[in-house]
């Protein structure tokens, strides 16, 4: 099994030459979360660039990590979060109410996780299926009584679920297509599985929300693409699909929902593909510049949180973190914070609790901690979360919780 490999051709495009626009150096995987016992042993790290495509501007890693090593341990559990439990249920009726007139369609989910989106459509009373190669997560999904398959997506698989369950009239891809290095392969298998008249729904952070908000954390092994408008547009063409309407939603710190048709499918292009589009023109997402001044101002927010974090200890505050999503230990590793200026991290899953951070160590610890140590400052990781977390722990200190939000720049907030 080869561990990592070097990007050769874009994805969209298949074009061969590439900028370098960001490096975050070596770095461990944003899930790989230790056990104490681990935390003593070697630790893999892998290349984190970003790249610009020179012919087409899409932006992508310039590495691709074994999805086996990515995913076959994967301890992020999407329930666990009441705002995308809400997120998919609001989804979930509402795409019932435009696009789907018989319980008896079946809707897909590539990436399923513990079937979170599945759940409200099975209690529509619709046919589901998830696809999810984590066993972890797999099998909290089966518990809920979804039906999930445990691999991962490919044209062979959409055969065999042709076979035994039918065509699909939605199928699903949320949060997972910036996770896939082989599109064709999975956009060929989408055809197989897709009904002539369905549409495929992607959900993905969006590039423009990345570059304005300085989200750089959300560079992370499994985020191997940044996605626009035009790109998913470039690619879909390509395969003889189109993408009909797109809408925004706030999850992530803001995202697009793409829907995309097969090319003779019934649907009509909505005109809010072309605002987009005439959007991403005005951010000036198809020049190398763009990019290079995000860069810098990435170094800016580093210098701007470090020397807010020396302070405060300085001052002998206490400092811990709340959430610990993948792109927390991104910050945590390219700013380089540990345990000597985080106490803890408090995060609601689970099954992260009691474990230690990737490369950084910082132990995983839930609520209850954080009421007892009542530390001075809380430095919130999981920023898109940041106003239910305020709110919800806005009475860990006796006169209120003082708070640290660190995109797109660094705040204190009490």
């Amino acid at each position: 099994m080869v561990p990592v490999k070097k990007i050769t051709a874009c994805r969209v495009c298949k074009a061969t030459k590439f900028q370098k626009i960001l490096t975050l150096g070596p770095t461990p995987l944003a899930n790989a979360f230790l056990t104490e016992d681990q935390i003593n042993l070697p630790e893999n790290f892998y290349p984190l660039d970003v790249y610009f495509c020179l012919k087409c501007s899409f932006i992508q890693l310039g590495h691709v990590v074994n999805p086996k090593i990515l995913f076959d341990n994967y301890v992020y559990a999407s329930s666990t979060s009441p705002v995308f439990v809400n997120h998919f249920k609001t989804f979930a009726a509402s795409a019932s109410e435009k696009y789907l007139s018989n319980k008896k369609e079946l809707i897909i989910d590539i990436g399923s996780n513990d079937g979170i989106l599945l759940e409200p459509f099975k209690a529509l009373g619709f046919k589901v299926l998830g696809i999810e190669p984590a066993a972890t997560v797999a099998s909290l999904a089966r518990k809920k009584k979804i039906p999930t398959i445990e691999k991962y997506f490919s044209r062979a698989l959409a055969k065999a679920i042709v076979k035994e369950h039918g065509k699909a009239k939605i199928v699903t891809a949320t949060n997972v297509f910036a996770h896939i290095d082989d599109l064709d392969e999975v956009i060929d298998g989408l055809k197989t599985i897709l009904d002539d008249d369905g549409m495929f729904v992607i959900e993905a952070p969006y590039l423009i929300d990345f570059l304005e908000n300085r989200y750089f954390d959300l560079v992370y092994h499994e985020h191997l693409s940044y996605w626009s408008i035009d790109a998913l547009k470039k690619l879909f063409k390509r395969h003889n699909m189109e993408v009909f309407d797109v809408e925004k939603v706030p999850v992530h710190g803001g995202s697009i929902r793409v829907y995309v048709k097969k090319k003779q499918g019934v649907y009509p292009i909505n005109k809010s593909v072309g605002e987009f589009l005439d959007k991403e023109k005005k951010a000036n997402i198809f020049s190398l510049e763009t990019y290079q001044e995000f860069a810098k101002k990435i170094q800016e927010n580093k210098i701007t949180l470090l020397t807010l974090l020396g302070k405060l200890k300085l001052q002998g505050k206490t400092i811990a973190a709340y959430g610990a999503p993948a792109k927390g230990n991104t910050l945590l590793n390219y700013f380089s914070i540990g345990t000597d200026v985080l106490d803890f991290v408090v995060d609601d899953s689970p099954l992260k609790q009691g474990l230690f951070t990737p490369g950084k160590h910082i132990p995983v610890v839930s609520s209850k901690v954080l009421y007892k140590e009542q530390p001075d400052y809380l430095f919130i990781l999981a920023w898109n979360f940041a106003e239910p977390i305020m709110k919800n722990n806005s009475k860990y200190k006796d006169k209120g919780g003082t708070f640290i939000i660190p995109v797109p720049k660094p705040k204190i907030v009490k």
